[in-house]
């Protein structure tokens, strides 16, 4: 198959977490723009190896990594080898991410440090080794917050602690890597990916929001390409797509 010309047409795009859900979404639209793709993965290996295969027929060189982005030789690791084998980094979208639900009173301190460690303290680490090379090609990062770090969530605690963090980090690198580097967030609502075990919860939040419906796949990536294409301009916002459940 032809790599076809896209908006991301001789780019280089890594995305963290994809070997599901909305990262797996967010890797084939940036192959479906033209772009070749790195993927990182933690435990998902048969998923990612399956989104190679998809990417590749799309025309573009593909990569899958596994990659602990709490790990700070791991990620950099990583970061040198997307770098080495697709020859460069034009856009950064940091997805990986955990989410749990747990009462406040009996949140651990270990649950605390984990969600912190995956939501916020691996976003910094994958954008701190891949500067240099998202330096050289001014190019953007785009990171995957929440509605919940907008919104508070009394069962949540340190799932929206972790990701008001992370929109205020997307704000501070917005102004440390300017001019050379856009940094925004996209911060998702309630997104309906079609599981069973979800279909109550997602009915009931379709009648609480304003659009009434909740949140597809396409809605969240249409927003990622818009960050990953837009003028560099724009930068230091984060941008709910929530069908107006915030408001």
């Amino acid at each position: 198959m032809t790599k076809h010309p896209g908006a991301l047409s001789g780019k280089v795009v890594l995305v963290t977490g994809a070997a599901k859900r909305l990262g797996r979404a967010i890797a084939l639209a940036a192959a479906d723009n033209g772009a070749d793709v790195a993927i990182t993965y933690h435990q998902s290996s048969s998923q990612a190896r399956s989104v190679t295969g998809e990417l590749a027929r799309r025309g573009v060189e593909a990569l899958a990594i596994r990659c602990d982005v709490t790990d700070e030789t791991n990620v950099r690791e990583t970061v040198e080898e997307v770098s080495s084998v697709l020859g460069g980094i034009d856009v950064l979208v940091n997805n990986a991410a955990n989410y749990e639900d747990v009462e406040f009173e009996k949140l651990t301190v270990q649950q605390w440090d984990a969600i912190f460690a995956s939501n916020a303290r691996g976003p910094f680490l994958v954008s701190r080794e891949a500067l240099p090379h998202l330096r050289k090609r001014r190019g953007r990062i785009v990171n995957m917050g929440s509605l919940g770090g907008l919104r508070p969530w009394a069962t949540h605690v340190h799932y929206c602690s972790s990701k008001a963090a992370l929109h205020m980090l997307t704000k501070c690198m917005a102004k440390a890597l300017a001019p050379e580097i856009a940094v925004n967030a996209v911060a998702p609502g309630v997104v309906d990916l079609g599981e069973q075990s979800a279909a109550a919860f997602m009915k009931r939040m379709a009648k609480q929001t304003p659009m009434q419906r909740n949140g597809r796949a396409a809605d969240i990536v249409a927003a990622v390409m818009f960050f990953a294409t837009a003028p560099s301009f724009i930068t230091g916002q984060v941008l709910a797509v929530d069908g107006g459940l915030g408001l």
